[in-house]
């Protein structure tokens, strides 16, 4: 029996027709909201700043597999794109909003980005000032990870994420866009290739301009 991929949003599993139970999915089934640098599935209200991320939030419906590309339902007009956000965001404070503890640049507290470079230049200025073993100590490189070259693991790389093994890894085995995604006036694209599309599901089928290795460590 043919394997077939799922082209539902969120799925993306290698399925056959003779094993395609009713609830063998989980997907999305309404289109994503993008306001303010949050991008939310309008059908669960799940968010996040991060596009990889967002995409890697669990799909709330259940149903069967299929090859076809569903259209997705359009979210419900709002007064303001706003108002179709989770209300918890305006009480996030500097101290525990994801975006500012990362160091990314937040529209509701614009300043944080620039405090985190601060710390930062502290940091290093302090360390400059002591021992060289504390300075080393502060730039060590991180811990190389150990890894099967036989173990399946599933590739970050935006626009990729097939299994792979390590084995079978190498310098054109991906296919992949470099980044970053672009959201701008109801346009949604890629600055690496320069393609840009009105719909979320055209944006999801837009080939990759690049090749390289796989990563299942990618941001």
């Amino acid at each position: 029996m043919e394997k077939l991929r799922c082209q539902r949003i969120g799925c993306d599993a290698v399925f056959t027709e003779d094993d395609n139970p009713d609830d063998s999915c989980t997907y999305h089934d309404a289109g994503p909201i993008f306001h303010d640098g949050i991008k939310e599935w309008s059908c669960c209200k799940k968010r996040s700043y991060d596009f990889t991320l967002f995409l890697e939030i669990p799909g709330c419906k259940t149903g069967k597999h299929t090859p076809e590309r569903p259209v997705l339902r359009r979210p419900a007009p709002q007064n303001r794109a706003i108002s179709a956000l989770p209300q918890e965001n305006s009480v996030l404070t500097k101290e525990t909003c994801p975006r500012c503890r990362q160091g990314f640049f937040c529209s509701d507290h614009g300043s944080q980005a620039r405090d985190v470079n601060a710390k930062a230049s502290k940091t290093v200025g302090v360390a400059s000032s002591g021992s060289d073993s504390h300075l080393q100590e502060v730039c060590a490189p991180p811990v190389k990870k150990v890894i099967d070259i036989n173990q399946p693991q599933t590739c970050k790389n935006k626009g990729c994420g097939i299994t792979f093994k390590e084995k079978d890894n190498h310098d054109t085995a991906c296919s992949y866009h470099p980044g970053p995604a672009v959201f701008h006036d109801r346009m949604r694209g890629w600055k690496c290739c320069d393609v840009h599309v009105k719909e979320f599901d055209e944006f999801m089928t837009i080939p990759p301009c690049t090749q390289g290795w796989h990563n299942a460590d990618a941001m």
